[in-house]
C-alpha cells in the first residue's frame, strides 16, 4: 500500500507548494486524526483545501485520537507510546481497505518539524509488511514567521536555534540567546519579562486572520496574549510561533 504524508502549510490553500497538490491528487483515502471539538475550524479549512486543489473523488476517514498523558514523569517514553497507540488505530484502518488504495496523510506545516507523523507511519509499516511511503514538505511556520516579519532568522554568521515552550528556560539557561519557539500553550517567554529580550510573534501564519506582534517583549506581550486570545476565540484554535532575541545591550 502506498501513503503519501503531505505537508500542507499553515492552512491558507495558496501555501500548498505544486509538488504537495500532485501528490493530493494521487490519494483515494485521507486518514486523519480527530481530535474532537478542540481544533474548532481547521476541520473546515481542511476540506476547503481538498476542495481546491484534489480534482477527483477521494474519502476523508476520521480515526479518533488516542488519549495521551500530558503531564508524565518520562516525556518521550509518553509520547512514543501515544506514537504506537495511533500506528494501532491507523492500522485497522487499513485493514478495511482495498488492495491498491493510495493513502494521504495531511500535515500542518512541514512534516519534518516538531510533527509525529513521520514516527507514527513509520510504526504502521512496521506493523503491515506491505506499506511504502514517501514524505513531500511543506511550508512551515518558521518559514513563515520570517517571511511575515520580514526578518532573517540567524544574525551573520550565527545560529539559529528551534525550541520549545517546554525547553525555553533550559535553553536561555545554557546562554542561548537567538531561538525560535515552538509548541509554547502557555507563552513561556513570560518569564524572561524584564531581563532584556525582543520578540517576533506570529498566531495562525499564512492565514487570512494571520496575527502578529513585534518590539520589547516588556512591552509587546500583553498585546501578544490579547491577540493570541482573540484569535481563539474566534476559530477555537491557535497556532502560534515566535522569534526570540536578546537585545543589545
Amino acid at each position: 500500500m502506498k501513503i503519501h504524508l503531505v505537508g500542507i502549510g499553515g492552512g491558507h490553500p495558496d501555501q500548498v507548494t505544486v509538488q504537495a497538490v500532485e501528490k493530493l491528487r494521487a490519494v483515494d483515502v485521507f486518514i486523519v486524526a480527530d481530535k474532537g471539538a478542540s481544533v474548532g475550524d481547521l476541520g473546515a479549512a481542511r476540506q476547503a483545501l481538498l476542495e481546491r486543489h484534489h480534482g477527483g473523488s477521494y474519502r476523508v476517514i476520521e480515526v479518533p485520537d488516542p488519549p495521551r498523558d500530558r503531564s508524565p514523569r518520562q516525556y518521550e517514553n509518553a509520547v512514543l507510546d501515544w506514537h504506537d497507540a495511533r500506528a494501532r488505530a491507523y492500522a485497522q484502518v487499513l485493514d478495511g481497505l482495498a488492495e491498491g488504495t493510495v493513502v494521504g496523510f495531511l500535515v500542518w506545516g512541514d512534516p519534518a518539524l516538531y510533527d509525529s507523523t513521520i514516527r507514527v507511519v513509520e510504526r504502521l509499516a512496521a506493523l503491515r509488511d506491505n506499506i511504502e511511503f514517501d514524505v513531500t514538505p511543506g511550508i512551515s511556520s518558521v518559514s513563515m514567521l520570517a517571511a511575515s516579519h520580514r526578518l532573517v532568522l540567524n544574525r551573520i554568521g550565527g545560529p539559529i536555534v528551534i525550541t520549545t515552550g517546554r525547553n525555553l528556560a533550559s535553553d536561555v539557561a545554557a546562554g542561548l540567546d537567538n531561538l525560535v519557539v515552538m509548541l509554547d500553550g502557555n507563552l513561556a517567554c513570560s518569564a524572561l519579562t524584564g531581563t532584556g529580550w525582543g520578540i517576533h510573534w506570529g498566531a495562525n501564519l499564512g492565514t487570512v486572520d494571520e496575527k502578529l506582534v513585534a518590539g520589547p517583549l516588556d512591552d509587546v506581550l500583553a498585546d501578544i496574549r490579547r491577540s493570541r486570545d482573540d484569535v481563539k476565540a474566534t476559530h477555537g484554535w491557535v497556532m502560534d510561533t515566535y522569534l526570540l532575541r536578546r537585545l543589545a545591550g
